[in-house]
């Protein structure tokens, strides 16, 4: 974490016809049906992200080196890159992608409140977050990407007596970077969480209607069937809203617990699930190795817990 590194893009193809696709030495099923801006593009994969960067220290068996090369998104926190630097990081990312005609998947997490204070506390003041957000949206460039904004935040929500507050900071966020190329998905929460109903109305008010979508199970486990029926479901409640859902650790479903559960597994690798009705594409947006809080044996939110992905790959039969 810091500074910004240099970077190599590996990529994952998604094409017109069913292919296998080799990269970095492993093996990846694409799918001929992700629909919408996946279509025929590549997802950028961040060289220095904490898989690879395990790799890179000598520290990596077979699973870590696969992950290392699945497409996993880069998520941007007020902690790692603030003002003033963010968007340099930024236009690395998108420069780097552009080499390779990769689409890079960004994560916006740094809303005030964060979390409700708790396992991820952080994040800006009411008056610094949408300075930092536009430096995001300015360093986007001409170039393709995909904007995932703020996960959990309006699900937590009312949890934290802010709704009003929370809403407000996310409306902002979509309204500057709605001015972007980028694809922006507007984060959902998860179906078994709050319920459509309620949830539309927090997008309605954030402004979906100017975005292409929302994304859903963002650092969860639920499968993807029950995600899509429940995605679909909102979808139609907001005006046939695109989606994205989150495929990293749900490999075996959820056992109720979202912090660090054991018996998890890798999911579907991203554009691998086949599309229909407003699905865009599944993805990896949470990156699997990374510890959900100090929980459950874990070390602190968003470190590195080797164990954590040697099982997620065990159980998945990688």
């Amino acid at each position: 974490m810091g500074e910004v590194r240099r970077r190599t893009a590996l990529v994952l193809a998604s094409v017109f016809v069913p292919v296998i696709v080799v990269a970095a030495g492993f093996v990846f099923l694409v799918n001929a049906q992700s629909s919408g801006p996946f279509n025929a593009q590549r997802i950028y994969v961040d060289p220095q992200g904490a898989a690879a960067t395990a790799v890179a220290e000598g520290n990596g068996d077979p699973v870590v080196e696969r992950v290392a090369a699945t497409p996993t998104a880069v998520w941007l926190t007020p902690e790692e890159h603030g003002r003033g630097e963010v968007g340099g990081y930024v236009r690395s990312v998108v420069a780097d992608a552009a080499t390779t005609g990769s689409v890079p998947v960004f994560v916006v997490y740094g809303v005030p409140n964060r979390d409700c204070g708790n396992f991820s506390v952080g994040g800006l003041s009411p008056t610094a977050y949408p300075e930092w957000v536009a430096e995001i949206a300015s360093s986007l460039g001409e170039q393709r990407s995909v904007v995932i904004v703020e996960p959990d935040s309006l699900s937590l929500a009312i949890e934290c007596e802010d709704e009003d507050e929370q809403v407000d900071a996310i409306a902002g966020a979509v309204s500057m970077l709605a001015e972007t190329t980028a694809w922006v998905y507007v984060d959902g929460g998860h179906s078994n969480w709050r319920s459509a109903d309620d949830m539309a109305a927090l997008l309605r008010r954030v402004g979906i209607d100017r975005i292409r979508g929302f994304s859903t199970n963002v650092s969860n486990f639920n499968p993807t069937s029950d995600e899509r029926d429940y995605a679909e479901t909102l979808s139609a409640l907001v005006g046939g809203a695109h989606y994205v859902i989150d495929t990293s650790r749900n490999g075996a479903g959820s056992n109720g617990d979202w912090c660090n559960p054991s018996g998890r597994a890798l999911g579907a690798t991203p554009l691998s699930e086949p599309t229909s009705g407003a699905m865009d594409a599944n993805l990896w947006v949470k990156a699997p190795g990374e510890s959900d809080g100090a929980c459950n044996g874990g070390p602190r939110a968003g470190a590195w817990w080797p164990s954590a992905v040697e099982e997620l790959g065990r159980n998945a039969g990688w």
